[in-house]
């Protein structure tokens, strides 16, 4: 049996990796079905870490986390984990091979991903002019006229954000209503920057080899185009936490969840469930920023080692 098992390899598993096995834990394995590193692995430039001043990309910035989060240690399996369920005081962790493991303890740290819009450029230009963070790459583009694609309060509080960065911001969503609270649009409003470009949707993103330069959009009421010059588009429809472990073969959740779908945790990201931590963005009110996810992983450690410790 395990001492603790450890669902998902970016920045929050690692770093819970590092701190277990470095604090005592001998039994350790953290299950990936791919290369550790995450989500952050895919972007293109990497510069808001505190203590690594050289700008490297996502992948680059992660391959040390890797040797350094190994080195005391922690095992890897490169599979895929079903679901996580409570066999008595402690827990099946049940692969896509049909095996199951059992561990005292469980963080999970699985993520989540960004919606994307599914028009036409967007997946070329991922990463390129196109981005889900304005908060990660709106400094990229300080000075020029960009976009935001979303009505919700992430985006337009976005386009606040990224208006006192570029030159100019419009938002685009296909309704002239938005999700977003009232006093929030009012706020986006009130900016001379922002602009509100509604009822649209974007047709086409539009780039060369040197990333997004513009968009196509048409007007969802008359059916008229447009076309705009910008340099990055932030797409603001969403986010997906990856919660599919924590769903048991009822239907039903092995932990509370809200109605995101989001792990609902406390300080010491313990769930409701003792021995179960979630850490990094398949919490409630995560940040979606590597240096959070990395402190989360680390809590969640540091608790988990007490856990089994006291359970002996």
């Amino acid at each position: 049996m395990l001492e603790l098992a450890i669902i998902g390899g970016g920045p929050a598993g690692l770093s819970a990796g590092l701190y277990a096995t470095r604090g005592g834990l001998k039994d350790v394995v953290l299950f990936e079905k791919g290369m550790p590193g995450g989500q952050i692995t895919s972007s293109s430039e990497m510069e808001n870490y505190p203590g690594v001043a050289e700008v490297k990309s996502g992948f680059d910035f992660m391959m040390p986390w890797q040797e350094q989060c190994f080195r005391f240690g922690l095992k890897h399996q490169m599979i895929e984990v079903v679901r996580v369920k409570k066999n008595g005081n402690h827990f099946g962790i049940v692969l896509s091979d049909g095996k199951e493991v059992e561990s005292k303890a469980v963080i999970i740290a699985t993520g989540g991903s960004p919606k994307r819009s599914g028009v036409k450029g967007e997946d070329v230009f991922w990463g390129k002019g196109v981005s889900s963070c304005a908060t990660c790459d709106g400094f990229f583009y300080k000075g020029k006229e960009v976009a935001i694609l979303g009505g919700g309060d992430t985006a337009i509080e976005e386009a606040i954000y990224l208006a006192k960065i570029c030159s100019k911001v419009s938002i685009i969503h296909r309704r002239n209503e938005f999700r977003a609270s009232p006093i929030t649009v009012e706020r986006a409003k009130k900016e001379s920057k922002i602009e509100f470009l509604t009822p649209y949707g974007i047709e086409e993103v539009l780039g060369n080899d040197s990333g997004v330069t513009g968009l196509q959009l048409k007007n969802l009421e008359n059916g008229s185009e447009k076309k705009i010059d910008i340099a990055c588009i932030f797409v603001l429809i969403g986010y997906k936490v990856n919660n599919a472990v924590l769903l048991q073969e009822d239907g039903s959740s092995i932990c509370a969840l809200n109605e995101y779908g989001e792990a609902l945790v406390n300080l010491k990201m313990e769930t409701n469930v003792p021995g179960l931590f979630v850490a990094g963005d398949l919490r409630v009110d995560a940040q979606k920023q590597v240096v959070c996810a990395a402190a989360d992983g680390t809590t969640a450690a540091l608790r988990a080692i007490e856990y089994v410790d006291h359970h002996k």
